[in-house]
């Protein structure tokens, strides 16, 4: 049976495939253990080790890039559209470094945004102007704070010495990415 939130949730899930197949072919022959259904948990690192803050970094940048597109045609800010350019640009080249040292060390992306953010994205497909500008700064915050949170732990704690040093050199730009965020 198809309901009317399936109606409204199924162009995301459309969009989120198509936009994102190329994540998908950075999949590796390491055997899947991530259940795309389960909640993917913030500090990743600490619970999961290197594998899963490789999940949940790549889900983490889907997220932002799918929340970032609605953004260049939904809101009405100016500064909004702007970091979400700037959101758009930092998080693919985030992810496309992230794809590199996966590939070379076994680990497999995840191809979708994170399931627990799902519902904030549908919201902000159905908003507009200063409606769509209140709820995607309040996203871009809690994201970001969750990304500062999950590459702090990977830098710290993580295992993998590339990873590592990925999640090093990626903070300073979550955190700016966060105070930009704060700032709208």
């Amino acid at each position: 049976m198809i309901t009317t939130t399936t109606k409204r949730v199924a162009p995301l899930w459309i969009a989120c495939s198509i936009a994102f197949c190329g994540i998908a072919t950075a999949q590796t022959t390491a055997p899947a253990t991530h259940n795309p259904n389960a909640p993917v948990p913030v500090v990743a690192a600490a619970v999961g080790g290197d594998a899963q803050f490789v999940t949940s970094a790549s889900t983490a940048n889907a997220t932002e890039i799918i929340a970032s597109r609605l953004a260049s045609t939904q809101a009405q800010s100016p500064k909004v559209k702007a970091f979400a350019a700037t959101m758009i640009q930092d998080h693919t080249a985030a992810n496309d470094k992230l794809r590199t040292i996966a590939q070379k060390n076994g680990f497999a992306l995840a191809s979708t945004a994170m399931v627990e953010q799902q519902p904030d994205l549908a919201k902000l497909q159905n908003l507009n102007g200063k409606d769509f500008d209140t709820a995607y700064t309040a996203m871009m915050n809690k994201d970001h704070q969750d990304a500062v949170a999950l590459f702090t732990s990977e830098s710290t704690k993580g295992s993998n010495a590339e990873l590592k040093a990925f999640a090093t050199q990626t903070l300073p730009a979550l955190q700016h990415h966060l105070e930009m965020a704060k700032a709208l």
